[in-house]
């Protein structure tokens, strides 16, 4: 690559990355595809028009040198409610090859959640999109100290009026691969998010081990994630895998849907579709009235919550392609536990990710042996280094190379790794350890299921039992009916101790922004 930033052996399995001792992560992601002639390809597309690689290189040397002229210096903070569109792009890349750190935020967040994040992560500036104002300016107003700089990303006095001043050449400001390159705000599925602090090295480990590994991407791929920028999930699927081969991302600033999903990948045929469980079944049943032309797509992909295998199975027959699934995590940045497109198996997350390790450990923080299920904790090369003004949590998180990733896991017999669900929302029924998302994958096998999300309930006698709140399908109806007829198929699968004692119909579930069901918000 350019400039001798970085070399993969890609020869054995793991895979192996040597970095140099100078390495700034802005170079081999944007500089290195004009020294490659990709300088005429597009980019970024979508109804905006297209940007080509060359553009690309031009508005982020720009907008790194407008964020110099603004007075900013090596470390500072800036923070992004961005939505997805060119200048994210140009905002994040611009502010890591300038010496700055991007932390992008949850663009469906309130004003209280960004006034702790304004003030958590200590600010020089803060970017946004003025569809955010509502909830941004009220944030900035209460928040007890204000960032030096505040901009729109356009209009009058925005980071695209002060880009349009400054100059199109940057070098990249030197760094090294440990050096912190930016920041991602944990989706809070338990509690209050937390600054993760990651390095340059993150993004080419995740790129080589699971975009090229697993995904096998290419330059001639169209990448299309319905999971939004602002999240480690998005993040990868739409701009650093695209931007690591010299391929092309679509972007879409629309709230995702069925109806909009299945438009984008048309429109544009997208070679690779991201998406999340809960949008797969809707996509299922708006496929009962509208088959979308799905052809273009060679690979769909799964996280930010478990892909029930009911839902896999459905894919697979109502479209002839797969499913993959995997487990990522804003700590690791990606997915590092996954199907592939040769090794699929319904209800799994799939095996380890080359370049990663992972071990399930019990109570006595003993190795537990394959079968039982435990902690999972995971080892490999984008870690994050620390929570941000955390030390607590980064020491109870993260001991030496190994980081727990709240998740509780099984291995099975044949070596796939199966979601028991978070640490903290197993429980234990008549004195036997029970799995909520066990149960909510049987209760999404009935048709008049949507969503389901389980959790522990105490009875009269203080004894704890699984309680559950449904999300009907179009054209049911909730009510002690249907409660009967869920009862009656959780028998047919389940050990008596995991049915569900009640059942609850509900319009929705609290889920964080990347599909995670926050069940710690359901429990009385």
């Amino acid at each position: 690559m350019a400039n001798n930033q970085i070399s993969v052996d890609d020869s054995q399995i793991p895979v192996n990355i040597a970095f140099s001792k100078s390495f700034n992560v802005a170079v081999p992601l944007i500089d290195r595809h004009l020294d490659e002639g990709r300088g005429d390809k597009i980019a970024i597309q979508g109804d905006f028009g297209t940007v080509s690689y060359a553009q690309l290189a031009e508005n982020v040397n720009r907008c790194g040198n407008a964020l110099t002229s603004l007075g900013l210096v090596g470390g500072d903070r800036v923070l992004m409610m961005v939505k997805d569109c060119p200048e994210f792009f140009y905002i994040f890349w611009g502010a890591i090859k300038a010496g700055f750190v991007p932390v992008p935020l949850n663009t469906l967040l309130r004003a209280k959640d960004y006034q702790f994040m304004i003030e958590d992560s200590g600010c020089t500036a803060v970017i946004y999109s003025p569809e955010y104002e509502g909830e941004v300016g009220p944030a900035l107003a209460a928040a007890n100290r204000n960032p030096d700089h505040v901009l729109l990303t356009e209009g009058e006095g925005s980071i695209s009026a002060v880009m349009a001043n400054a100059s199109n050449e940057l070098m990249a400001v030197p760094a090294t691969a440990e050096d912190d390159c930016f920041w991602l705000y944990s989706s809070g599925s338990t509690g209050r998010p937390k600054g993760t602090v990651h390095a340059h090295k993150d993004i080419p480990v995740t790129c080589v081990h699971y975009a090229v590994g697993v995904l096998g991407i290419t330059e001639d791929d169209i990448c299309f994630s319905a999971a939004k920028l602002f999240f480690a999930y998005g993040l990868g699927n739409a701009m650093t895998f695209p931007l690591w081969v010299g391929a092309t991302a679509v972007l879409s600033a629309l709230p995702p849907s069925p109806a909009m999903t299945f438009e984008v990948i048309e429109k544009n045929k997208a070679t690779l579709y991201f998406g999340v469980p809960t949008l797969y079944a809707a996509q299922l049943q708006a496929m009962e009235s509208n088959m979308p032309n799905l052809s273009s797509v060679r690979a769909c992909v799964s996280a930010g919550e478990a892909l029930p295998g009911d839902i896999l199975r459905r894919w697979t027959e109502k479209t002839g392609g797969s499913i993959l699934d995997g487990i990522g995590s804003t700590e690791i940045l990606h997915i590092f536990i996954s199907n592939a497109a040769d090794d699929v198996r319904p209800g799994a997350s799939g095996r380890l990710v080359p370049g990663y390790d992972a071990k399930i450990i019990g109570e006595e923080d003993a190795v537990l042996p394959q079968g039982e299920s435990g902690a999972l904790w995971v080892k490999g090369g984008s870690i994050a280094k620390y929570y941000w003004n955390n030390p607590e949590k980064t020491a109870s998180t993260i001991q030496g190379e190994w980081i727990n990733t709240g998740d509780t896991y099984y291995q099975d017999d044949d070596g796939y790794f199966v979601y028991c669900g978070r640490n903290d929302d197993m429980m234990k029924v008549g004195g036997i350890w029970c799995s909520p998302f066990e149960i909510e994958a049987k209760l999404i096998e009935h048709q008049a299921v949507l969503e389901a999300a389980v959790v522990a309930r105490a009875d009269d006698d203080e004894l704890i039992k699984p309680e559950a709140f449904i999300i009907v399908a179009d054209g049911a109806a909730g009510g002690d009916a249907l409660a009967g007829e869920l009862l009656e198929h959780c028998k047919d699968g389940l050990a008596r101790y995991k049915y569900p004692r009640w059942f609850n119909f509900v319009d929705e579930l609290p889920k964080t922004a990347t599909g995670k069901i926050q069940r710690f918000r359901l429990r009385g």
